[in-house]
């Protein structure tokens, strides 16, 4: 069994999130796919097998099976371009139908994903209570021009929004407190986002769910803030700029576009580089 390796979002040949990615002609069991995510050790691989004319895909982070992941899908799509050549890839998921296309040059390669469908509403204030007592902050250190929000694109999320971004760079949290919290919430991740303009923003993903401490690039989480956005009547004229990992010291680069339609899938593109 071939386990590539890419990361996605890349700050062109630097940076990025790792995703182990497997393409075979049968998906290994469940259990087998756990293993061998378990092994990888990434955030997540995503396990691909050819389906009616696109691919069946399932994601798994080291500790367990997640319904949607951005940066994996970014790994396939250039995984399949690749493969397969320049193109745009139907994929199936648990619980969603979605694209990737990839477009290779050189060893760098353009990908970009169709999202599921958004929502997003406002958290509980006792969700919001825990969390900021998990990262050590106050509701003073939240910028309530977005206000806590459960958002979704194919997985679930909890966005809070801090006003300044020495708050955000500060970013730490007892991982097994944060495991509990989010498998109690049913949370992938606790998006911790700063707003630079209207356009562009930083980000930092903790996904104790996964096992995974924080994650440097987070396209679903991406692609769940721009429908937030959507839904809040931001002013982001149908595109924003995500820069995540930068603290971490691997610097990731997501652009979302999306329209006005509410719900709608949201496209999020970013580079891919092999390791």
């Amino acid at each position: 069994m071939e386990i590539l390796r890419i990361s996605a979002f890349s700050d062109g040949d630097t940076g990025g999130n790792p995703a182990g990615v497997v393409i075979e002609a049968q998906l290994p069991d469940a259990d087998e796919m756990q293993k061998i995510a378990h092994d990888v050790g990434f955030s997540e691989t995503a396990f691909a097998t050819p389906y009616e004319g696109g691919y069946r895909v399932r994601y798994f982070s080291p500790e367990s099976e997640v319904p949607f992941c951005g940066h994996a899908t970014i790994a396939l799509g250039a995984a399949l371009a690749r493969k397969e050549g320049n193109g745009v890839f139907q994929l199936k998921l648990n619980e969603a139908e979605i694209s990737v296309e990839g477009s290779s040059n050189g060893d760098l390669i353009m990908a970009s994903l169709q999202s599921p469908p958004t929502k997003s509403e406002p958290a509980e204030p006792a969700l919001v209570d825990e969390a900021l007592a998990l990262f050590g902050y106050s509701y003073d250190d939240l910028d309530m021009r977005m206000p806590p929000a459960i958002a979704q694109a194919g997985a679930t999320h909890l966005i809070l929004t801090l006003q300044e971004r020495h708050r955000l760079a500060a970013m730490d949290y007892d991982l097994d407190a944060g495991r509990a919290l989010m498998k109690k919430a049913g949370l992938v991740t606790i998006s911790l986002i700063y707003v630079e303009t209207n356009q562009l923003f930083h980000a930092r993903n903790a996904f104790a769910s996964g096992g995974v401490l924080e994650d440097p690039a987070t396209g679903a989480a991406a692609a769940a803030l721009a429908g937030y956005l959507r839904d809040l009547g931001w002013s982001h004229e149908g595109e924003i700029d995500v820069i995540q990992g930068e603290d971490m010291g691997a610097k990731s680069i997501l652009k979302a576009e999306f329209s006005q339609e509410p719900g709608s899938a949201i496209k999020v593109s970013g580079f891919a580089r092999l390791m």
